[in-house]
This record gives structure tokens, C-alpha cells and sequence, in this order.
């Protein structure tokens, strides 16, 4: 069993001998994993990298060692690049983002992975115009972070469909100026009834399979949706599209956001700073004594983002 984590914040206590721009004491937050020399990453797509899967899921090095063993031998390592739930960790620089010294570490491991996936998909794949709609299907923390991000770029409809009526009321606190809930009505029709035709942006966090064709039929003529919901390999989803050519619709398939993690985080450290993007209220904070309980309420849904506090 590989050391787990996802995603993570820390201050730096060494850096190799050749390394430049960290020094000990920075704080920083550790990303996703990728190699810094494929086409797709000289191309400023690291979230594309052609060995994204073997570095972030392979659980070792892209040499094949390990950096964790016990008295059994090497234990699986840089889970997601980073295997954050070790009290130290070893990981690749390309990977990490440095931050103000201001900033609350506590709050910020977040944003190198499902904060990061849902806004990103909003900013840098949809880029909903000031006064656009958009409907955002799921409100666990990547929803949420979506439409954090679509307050914060203008939206001025922003519709929030799920089945838990305790997510969409939160929703609801949040900014989300209506909610639908799918189990009770059928989404697509209450979109439409909502915006007189269909959303100018969709964004699918679920990964299931009627709930993408449901994006797809929200969209409003020449709309764009975005999908983030990671699904099995080989899951196909509905398309109708002898109904959707006619409506011009683009559908994106975005990985971690679409994001540059250098540039991206440092954007929403900087948008939370202005009470734009207040992503905080999306956590809470566990010991690390208590990291089951965290486990036990994400997995119930009565915490949308546990953070493990060292």
C-alpha cells in the first residue's frame, strides 16, 4: 500500500544541491507530477503530460525507486508526485509552487489538486463572461470550487444541481443564485426554465454518465461545457448528437484544472487574498490522529474538504 495524499502544502527543510529558486523555511504547495520535457509540457501543459499517469499513479520515481521503505523494504512513494500524508516527503521541484510567507499553510494544500480542478476548469477552459449563466453539476469541493470561480469572473447566473438538499442550501450561502435539485425535477428542463433557453456554461464534476448527457442538453446554443468528473476507462456517456449539432456546442475534457500550477495558484492565493475566491470555507481542519474520521466524513459528505494538520 503506497504512502497516500494527494495534494499538500509544507515548508521546505533541504533542496538538492543543484536546485535554484527555494531555499529551506519557504512555504510551498506541492502539485501534480509531470516531466518538464514532453511535447505537451514545452507546449505550457504540464496537466497533459504525456506520462502523467505512470509519475502521479505509479507510486515511485520515474527511475522506478521509492523514496519510503519500512522493515519489510521500499513502501510505494510520490503518490500523486507527492505522497503528502508522510510527515516528510521527497518531491520533484517542477511540481511545487512557492508562496507568501503571510499565508496560511493550513488552508492552502487544497489548491494543488480539486480546488485547482474546479476553478481552473471555470478560468481557464470555460472563461465565463460577465454576466453569463452557467449550471454546475456536483457540489462536493470541486463544484464548490467551480462556482467560487465563476462568482469571481462575473457569472451572474450560477445554477447548482445535485440530489443533497444540505449541499445545495450551502451552495445556496455561497452565492449560487438557484439550485436544482435532479432528484426531485429533471435538471435539464429546470435550467431551461430558469434561463429561458439553456446556460452559456456547464461543468460536469460527477464523472456519470447521464449527468454528462444532462450538461450536455443544459447548454444553450454555441454553449460550452467542461467535463472534470473522472469516470472508469472505457465508461461512455450518451451523447445525442442528432440533437446537439444543430446547437454548436463545445464540450472540453480538462484535467486538473487545465492549469500551469506556477502560475495558477499564485492567481488564487491572490483572488482569495481580495475576498474573491474564499475557498477556506470550503475546509475543515482534522489532526493527523484524527485522519480516519476525516477519511469517514468526506466519504459520508458532512465534510466537503478535510485538511490534515501536522
Amino acid at each position: 500500500m503506497p504512502v497516500q495524499g494527494p495534494k499538500g502544502a509544507r515548508i521546505v527543510e533541504a533542496i538538492g544541491s543543484t536546485l535554484r529558486g527555494f531555499s529551506a523555511g519557504d512555504k510551498v504547495v506541492m502539485g501534480s507530477a509531470f516531466c518538464g520535457q514532453c511535447e505537451q509540457c514545452l507546449a505550457g501543459n504540464p496537466m497533459y503530460c504525456l506520462s502523467f499517469c505512470d509519475r502521479n499513479f505509479g507510486v515511485q520515481r520515474a527511475d522506478g525507486s521509492k523514496a519510503f521503505s519500512d522493515s519489510q523494504g521500499a513502501i510505494g512513494s510520490h503518490f500523486f508526485g507527492q505522497s503528502s500524508f508522510a510527515e516528510h516527503t521527497n518531491v520533484a521541484a517542477r511540481g511545487v509552487v512557492k508562496v507568501p510567507d503571510d499565508v496560511p499553510l493550513e488552508i492552502l494544500g487544497p489548491l494543488g489538486c480539486g480546488i485547482m480542478t474546479g476553478s481552473g476548469a471555470v478560468l481557464n477552459v470555460l472563461e465565463p463572461k460577465p454576466g453569463s449563466s452557467i449550471a454546475v453539476f456536483g457540489t462536493g469541493a470541486v463544484g464548490m470550487a467551480g462556482m467560487l470561480a465563476t462568482k469571481a469572473a462575473g457569472a451572474t447566473t450560477i445554477i447548482m444541481v445535485d440530489i443533497v438538499p444540505e449541499r445545495l442550501a450551502f451552495a445556496k450561502e455561497l452565492g449560487a443564485t438557484h439550485t436544482v435539485n435532479s432528484k426531485e425535477v429533471d435538471p435539464v428542463e429546470a435550467i431551461k426554465e430558469i434561463t429561458g433557453g439553456g446556460v452559456n456554461y456547464a461543468l460536469d464534476t460527477t464523472g456519470v454518465p447521464p449527468v454528462f448527457s444532462q450538461m450536455t442538453q443544459s447548454l444553450a446554443t454555441r454553449g460550452h461545457g467542461a467535463l472534470v468528473g473522472a469516470a472508469k476507462l472505457g465508461t461512455e456517456a450518451p451523447f445525442a448528437i442528432g440533437n446537439l449539432l444543430l446547437t454548436g456546442i463545445k464540450v472540453s475534457m480538462v484535467i486538473e484544472g487545465d492549469a500551469v500550477p506556477k502560475e495558477f495558484i499564485p492567481r488564487l492565493i491572490s483572488l482569495h487574498a481580495q475576498g474573491l475566491f474564499p475557498f477556506d470555507k470550503l475546509i475543515k481542519k482534522y489532526k493527523f490522529e484524527d485522519i480516519n474520521q476525516a477519511f469517514a466524513d468526506s466519504a459520508d459528505g458532512s465534510t466537503l474538504k478535510p485538511v490534515i494538520v501536522f
